[in-house]
Order: structure tokens, then sequence, then C-alpha cells
């Protein structure tokens, strides 16, 4: 079986990095058409741009579907078997030979290939297939005993773009890969191969998780800069002296690229966790800076020293301050990179940029900053200072009065040291309080961008049901104004796959244009759930991403109940359902449901091997009609425009529909009967 259906290993993460959609805009074409034309122009090509390490059709490319009528084989008293027999005989490459081939016949003159009827490729070659003659040459064609037609080659799976029939390709990041890059070379390779679709047919990225990293890292650098601009302003403010504001601008960016490099030399990537690190970093990486020039400046004004003498004795008051507060702050994050599991992974970038920014704010502190001040600083009397007009000196009068008057009030109230102990009690006990009160969560909720629909159908139902079930699911979802895509797959889902089951990746439409408080995703999801939860047909959840990819693949969180005692799956799932129904009646719990999917319908199919071979029936024999009866036997291929496909053969569904139709199936003896 290997042999002949091939066998595909990738490497890739669990979820998907995004969904391109080949769809038609003026409907001329169908989803078979788009399925065929992304495997054949578009898929390999996806699969090689770096960084993606798997790329999945949901969608079909063509066959030829050859549909047997089981009444009709009986009628002329053969069985699929032979119908199988003759497709492969008739349906061949021929490889034919050459006339006058070397080695010749001396005095040979021609030289010619000999061609003759190859592969077919057409329905009514296939249905002139021969599968008996007689010496009258009466005849029985395959086109007498089944349907031959273009088909699919796998039904299981249908996709849908805002409910119209699309071929979609989920792209999952290789192990290395980094979403930002792959996304956008993704999207460039799209854009080259889009200059060559056929009229009526064009591409979407309806599903993108990159956008929510991208959009991420740009608000982090809008930080960044804001933290730029507020430390010189606050430098400039209260040393206002332009020369003192520069220095710790000059030396933040310093820090922070080293740190990048630091990064880069461990293996780390620019992501949520590094740069929100270096976000929460910059206010130590400022504090050394301006511990330094503070301290000059303090001494050139109160002392009167020169910028490089200043310098010289503020360095030797707080050059171990500045290593003593370095150590003990690493002292406190280091220890994070060493935690397991999932929060280990977590926090270990973020603890190690941390710590790698404060090292580097630490060294420049006492290297390049003293240097930067001897250089450029020119500090001002105390005099200087109070006697300073327009706002700088309204500014330092009114700080100097409100610290003499704080440093009056604290001198006050230290005197009554009872006062001051019950102070702290109280504002100790009001934050214990607080923080007992407030929701505790491993990670926040985050507005993603999109949200999760799963589908689940009761075990045994067609995909005809589920189809039904997802198209009214999108309705309801195009009908809300926060969305602005919906990508249905009916077939597949998170928690299996089958006819039972179905997923909607659902979109939102852009952050900037969902600004009010009913609009963040978890409101979306809410609605969602109420209103979904009055379809009978089929339990439907809608859910949030997980706030960290490949954390999990959706939101919240999931328990394993495990059968260490052997009892057996009923019991297993007793168990499970009084878990659900415990957990169901818990208010703070939303969203119970089970993972994965119910038991499969089954029918048993008792043969009586003993008895069958007592009858003549070839067992190998038998267990091929069964297969071609319930299943697709690939028979072998047909070339359609330039590539080569699939041929299958199956019973007609009408005659595959109803256990009865197994009964009625005939196998060929030994004795021709």
């Amino acid at each position: 079986e290997v042999r002949r259906q091939g066998i595909t290993v990738a490497k890739s993460r669990r979820n998907f990095l995004m969904f391109l959609t080949i769809y038609s805009p003026d409907q001329s074409r169908n989803a078979i058409d788009l399925g065929s034309f992304t495997t054949a122009n578009v898929l390999e090509n996806l699969r090689r741009v770096p960084g993606v390490g798997e790329a999945t059709l949901f969608g079909t490319e063509y066959a030829m579907r050859i549909w047997l009528d089981p009444l009709k084989l009986a009628s002329f008293n053969m069985t699929p078997a032979e119908a199988l027999k003759a497709v492969q005989a008739q349906n061949v490459q021929l490889a034919t030979g050459e006339l006058g081939q070397l080695p010749a016949a001396r005095g040979q003159e021609l030289a010619a290939t000999v061609i003759t009827q190859g592969r077919l490729s057409t329905p009514e070659q296939f249905g002139d297939i021969l599968l008996r003659t007689s010496s009258t040459g009466a005849a029985v064609r395959l086109k007498d005993v089944a349907r031959i037609e273009l088909g699919a080659q796998d039904y299981s799976v249908q996709a849908r773009l805002n409910g119209r029939p699309t071929a979609a390709v989920g792209i999952k990041l290789a192990p290395d890969g980094n979403a930002l890059e792959t996304a956008a070379a993704v999207k460039a390779r799209m854009t080259e191969l889009a200059k060559f679709f056929p009229k009526g047919v064009s591409w979407d990225v309806p599903y993108d998780t990159s956008r929510f990293v991208e959009i991420s890292i740009r608000e982090v650098v809008y930080t960044l800069a804001e933290a730029f601009l507020l430390v010189f302003l606050v430098m400039w403010l209260f040393l206002q002296s332009l020369r003192a504001a520069i220095i710790p601008t000059i030396v933040v960016p310093i820090s922070l690229v080293g740190t990048l490099v630091g990064l880069y030399l461990l293996g780390y990537s620019i992501n949520v966790l590094t740069l929100f690190a270096m976000v929460l970093a910059i206010g130590i990486v400022v504090d050394d800076a301006i511990v330094v020039v503070e301290n000059v400046e303090r001494i050139m004004t109160r002392e009167g020293l020169a910028a490089r003498e200043a310098t010289s004795k503020a360095m030797g008051q707080i050059f171990g301050a500045i290593v003593g507060i370095t150590v003990v702050l690493s002292a406190v994050f280091i220890p994070m990179a060493f935690f397991s599991g999932s929060v280990g992974a977590i926090y270990r970038q973020f603890a190690v940029t941390l710590v790698m920014t404060m090292g580097f704010s630490a060294l420049l502190a006492i290297t390049l900053t003293p240097a930067l001040c001897a250089t450029l600083f020119k500090g001002m009397t105390r005099e200087q200072m109070e006697h300073h007009t327009g706002f700088f000196g309204w500014f330092t009068r009114f700080f100097n009065g409100t610290t003499n008057r704080y440093m009056i009030g604290v001198g006050g109230f230290m005197k009554r040291p009872l006062r001051a102990m019950l102070l702290f009690v109280a504002i100790a006990g009001a934050a214990f309080l607080l923080l007992a009160r407030m929701p505790t969560g491993f990670l926040p909720d985050e507005d993603q961008g999109y949200l999760i629909s799963i589908v689940q159908l009761p075990s045994g139902a067609t995909q005809q049901r589920t189809v039904e079930v997802l198209s009214g699911m999108e309705q309801y979802y195009l009908k809300q104004p926060e969305v602005a895509k919906v990508v249905g797959v009916a077939g597949f889902s998170f928690f299996g796959k089958g006819q039972d089951a179905a997923i909607a990746f659902v979109r939102l439409k852009d952050w900037d244009e969902r600004t009010g408080a009913n609009d963040h995703a978890l409101k979306v999801v809410q609605r969602a759930n109420m209103a979904l939860f009055s379809v009978k047909q089929a339990m439907i959840f809608a859910l949030n991403p997980p706030p960290i990819p490949e954390l999990a693949a959706v939101g919240g969180f999931d328990f394993r109940l495990q059968d260490r005692g052997g009892l057996g799956r009923e019991k297993l799932m007793e168990a499970r359902n009084m878990v659900l129904g415990m957990a169901s009646q818990d208010t703070r719990l939303a969203g119970v449901r089970p993972e994965g999917k119910e038991p499969a319908t089954q029918l048993l199919l008792d043969i009586d091997r003993l008895k069958a071979s007592s009858l003549g029936i070839d067992l190998g024999e038998l267990n091929q009609t069964l297969a071609v009866a319930l299943g697709s036997a690939y028979v072998n291929d047909f070339i359609r425009e330039g590539r080569v496909l699939r041929v299958m053969l199956q019973n007609d569904p009408t005659a595959r529909a109803t256990p009865e139709g197994l009964l009625s199936l005939r196998v060929r003896t030994a004795h021709g009967a």
C-alpha cells in the first residue's frame, strides 16, 4: 500500500501559520477545478518557500471516477474484481519499441518508433473498455455497467470562503522558521504566481496569525520610541540642560543594540517576549545612566567642580552601587531562565533579555556615560538654577517647594512611630486583600484578530449534514459587524477528522475598525457561543486562540483523563461524562466540551471464511470486492493536461447507502458461478 500511495514526511510546528485560499470571483470554476489548479501550480511552490514546514491542501484534484452499478454487473454475471482487472489491463502505458532498433540487420534502411494507444484520457475512452466479448461480436463495455466521470480524487474535505467553494492551503512553520519572514515570503511568492493565474482565479489570505505578531512588535517599537522621548523630556525638565538630556538618550540605544547582538549569538529571535522584556528593561537601563548624570550634575552644581573632576568624584561614589544593583536584579531574574515546562519556555527568553540588557546598561554606565559627561557636560550653579527665568524657573521653584514640604511632612510623621506602623500595616493589608481578590491566570487572553469555531455533529452524521450546519454558522458570522471573512472546512477539525466534524477560522476586522468595548474578540466569542448554542443538530464552540502560538490549539485549558486501572473504554467514557457534567455546573467555567471525537458508528461484517473457502471463493478476491464496493480502489493513472492523475473505482453511492447493499455483493467462485 505504501508503494502505491506513497508516504510523506514533513517537519513542522503544530498550529497553522496562515490559510491561503484560491477562489473564483466570478464563480466560473468549481472546487475541483480550483483544487487541481492549486495542486499543479501553487502547492509545490509554497512548499519550497524558506520557513515553510508543511503546506496542506484542503481540497482535491481531479480523478477519473468509475462508479460501478452492482445490479448491472450481476445481470452480466460479472464482479467488481473483473472490472478492476479490465481497467488495469487496458489503461496502460506501453513501450512497444522501434523498427530497425540496434543492433539492426545489415542493409536496414528504416528506423521508426512503434506507438500504440497508451493511457486513456477521457470518460468516453474509459467507457469503451471491454469487459467481455463473444464469438458473435457482442461485447460488454465498462459504460454498460458503470457511470464514468471526471470527479474528485477525495471527497472527505470541503473548503469554503465566505460560504463559497474554494481550495484552501494551510501553511505550517518549520521548526526553525520565523513567522514574520515566512508569512512575508509566502505572500511574495503568491504575488509572483498570481501574475500567471488564468481568468476567473484569484487568491486571498483570510487567516494569518502573523498579523497579530506584526502589530504587537509594532506597538512595542512605538513604546520604545515613547520611552526614549520621555527619558529625554524628563532629563531636560529636571536638569534643564540639553547636554544632560542627550547623554542617556545616546546610552540607552547602545545598550539595546548590545542586547540584540547577545540575543543573536544565543540564537533567539525578535519576538513579543524579548521585546516586552526590553520595554521593561528600559526603566532599568535609563536609571543607570540617569544616576550617573544626576550625580555629576549635583557635584558640579553644589561644589562648583569642572566636568572632568566632578565625573571622577561621582563615579567613585556610585560605582559600587551600580554594580551591586545589577547583581541583585540579575539574581532575581536569572533563576527564571531555569524554569521547566511551558513556564520555562515562556520566561526563558524574557529573563535572558532582561539580564543581558541590565548587564550592558551597567557596563555602559561605568564606561561610556562618564566619558560623555566629562566631554559634553556643562553644569549650572545652584544660584543659576534658582534664578532661571521662564518655565524652567517656575518648575524649579515649584519642585523645590514641594520637596521641602514633603520632607517636613515625612519628618513630622516619623516622630509618631506608632502611627507610621499602623499606616504601613494598613497599606500592606490592603495590598494583600487586593492581590487575593484579583483574578489569576497563566496568561491573559488577547484579541489576536481572529477566532476559531469547532463544529461536532453526532457520531455517524454525514458530510451533507455537517455542511448544512457549517453553512448556517458561516452566515451567522458574516452578519456580525466585527467579522471580515470566514474560512470553513468540512471534514477536518482540531479534535479529529471525519464527516461529522468541521472547523471555521473567523477573521475579524482590523483593530482600528473595532474600537468599541463590545468589539473585542472575547466579546465576539461570547455572543457567538450564546447564539450558536441553540443549534440542536451539532455542538458548536467559538474559541479564542491561545495567547502564545504553539502553546495549544485553542485558548483556555484542558485536562487529560487516564485509565490507569485498565477499566476499559466504557468506564473511561462514563468518568469523562461525569467530569464534564460537574464542570458544566461550575459558574467559573465556560465552553466546557469534550476534546476528541465520539466513538464512530461501526457495522461488524462477520465473514465465515471456512464456508467461503468451501464454496470455492477466493478470499483475496472477496476482500478486493469489499474494498472496491465500500472504499475507493486506486486502479492506475491517466493523463489530463500534462498531469498524471488517478483512476478510482468504487460502487455507486446508491449501492452502498444501507447495510442491505452489502449483502447483495457478488463474488465469483472457483467453479465460475
